[in-house]
C-alpha cells in the first residue's frame, strides 16, 4: 500500500511510544501508547531509496553489458557477466524489498508520529 498526503489512516497495531516516563525525582510515571485503530491524517510521505554499493554496481555493470556487451571481446564479456551474476542476489533482494516509505501522521487526538514506516497503518 502506498499512502498519500491527506489520506485518512488508522494504526494497525498498538504502538508504544515511550516505555516509561520518569519524573524529576526518578520515579516512573507510566508509559505512553497509541491504541490500534487510532485514526489520523497523513501529512507527509517520504520515499527512501537506499541503494547499497552492490546494487549501484549491479545497475552500472548490467547497463554496460546490455549496451555494449555485443561489441565486447569474448573474455571481457564473460568477466562482466560473472560480475553481474555475483551481484544479482543483492539486486533481487533490493527489488523484493522496494523503497522504504515513511510518513508523518497527525492523529485526531493531537499526537503526531513522524518518520514511521507506512506498514504501521491501514486506510481508514
Amino acid at each position: 500500500m502506498t499512502l498519500t498526503e491527506g489520506r485518512r489512516v488508522r494504526l494497525a497495531t498498538e504502538t508504544t511510544l515511550i516505555e516509561a516516563v520518569a519524573t524529576e525525582d526518578g520515579t516512573s510515571a507510566g508509559s505512553l501508547s497509541l491504541a490500534a485503530g487510532t485514526e489520523g491524517t497523513v501529512e507527509r510521505v517520504v520515499q527512501h531509496d537506499h541503494q547499497s554499493k552492490g546494487v549501484r554496481e549491479y545497475e552500472r555493470l548490467k547497463s554496460l553489458l546490455d549496451s555494449f556487451g555485443h561489441d565486447m571481446p569474448a573474455g571481457t564479456k564473460k568477466q562482466l557477466e560473472e560480475q553481474v551474476s555475483a551481484l544479482e542476489p543483492e539486486w533481487i533482494e533490493y527489488q523484493r524489498q522496494g523503497p522504504a516509505v515513511t510518513v508523518r501522521v497527525r492523529f485526531d487526538n493531537g499526537f503526531i508520529l513522524d518518520g514511521v514506516r507506512e506498514a504501521l497503518f491501514v486506510t481508514a
